[in-house]
Formats: C-alpha cells, sequence, structure tokens
C-alpha cells in the first residue's frame, strides 16, 4: 500500500521540476534583446551597454530609418525616439531603464510595449558628465495606440 503514495509523491515531485525548468527556460529566453538603430546614433550605445548590464543579451542591427519596424508592431510615431528594442514580443522604445524592462517581462501586461520618449537627460544612456537628471515617466503602450504611466525616474525628493 506504501507504494501509491511514493509513486504519487515522486510524479508530484518530478511535475514540479519539470514545471521549475520550463519558468528558467522562459527567464533565460526573455533576456534576448534584439536593438534596432541608426548608423548615426552614439546615445544608443550607452543605452545597449546599460541593458548588457543588467543581463540582458544583445543583437543589434542598424537601419536607415526604423519607422517601419514601429509602424509594424504598433507603436505611435508620437513615442519614437532613437532606437527600438524587441524583446519576447515587446517594443522598448528609446531609453527604458533595464528595472523597467524587467518588470514588464515578469507581468506581462497586454501591450505594445513601453516608451521613453524626449530622449531625457539622466536617462540609461543619455548620462551627463555633470550628473544632471530630467525627471521622465517610462510609458505602457497599449494596442489602441493610448499609453500610460509605467514608471516615474529622476523625481524630486
Amino acid at each position: 500500500m506504501q507504494s501509491t503514495p511514493n509513486r504519487r509523491l515522486l510524479l508530484g515531485v518530478g511535475l514540479i521540476m519539470s514545471m521549475a525548468g520550463t519558468a528558467c527556460a522562459q527567464t533565460a529566453r526573455s533576456r534576448n534583446l534584439t536593438v534596432f538603430k541608426t548608423p548615426s546614433c552614439a546615445c544608443c550605445d550607452g543605452w545597449i551597454s546599460h541593458m548588457r548590464a543588467a543581463g540582458f543579451t544583445t543583437a543589434i542591427t542598424v537601419l536607415e530609418s526604423l519607422e517601419s519596424v514601429r509602424r509594424s508592431r504598433g507603436m505611435p510615431d508620437a513615442l519614437a525616439s532613437c532606437h527600438t528594442g524587441l524583446i519576447d514580443g515587446y517594443l522598448i522604445e528609446g531609453h527604458v531603464p533595464a528595472e523597467d524592462v524587467i518588470r514588464l517581462l515578469a507581468e506581462r501586461p497586454t501591450a505594445v510595449g513601453l516608451a521613453v520618449p524626449a530622449m531625457p537627460l539622466g536617462s540609461p544612456g543619455m548620462e551627463t558628465p555633470e550628473g544632471r537628471k530630467e525627471p521622465y515617466a517610462t510609458l505602457l503602450v497599449l494596442r489602441s495606440g493610448a499609453s500610460r504611466v509605467f514608471a516615474r525616474h529622476n523625481q524630486p525628493a
């Protein structure tokens, strides 16, 4: 009689371990970031370095224009920036902090992705030698084209 509970226990442990392996595989896969940038953009390289330092693997594609990448995936022109990332089905537009991308991938909202329009000083890749930082928001871009604040950065204390 004791063999039945032991088999169930072993099957349960096996199931849990296989699910944990799947979760780990999904986490590893979600760290692969494709970055589309123009040939003349230097601040994009700073953002790419920021993302790599946070554990993302990056593949870079240089294009003359990023408009077709953004439009084909639903990013509004009004939120366009100098580079566009693609990760796990989401677009990352502009100087979005790695912590926001990590949160996006954990929460998995129904959305186009995240955007930081206007290249604010003090955002990743837009650091200044004197350390100037402008307050800015990371926007969650919804499939309708609307957006809402996802995170705020460099806010006065």
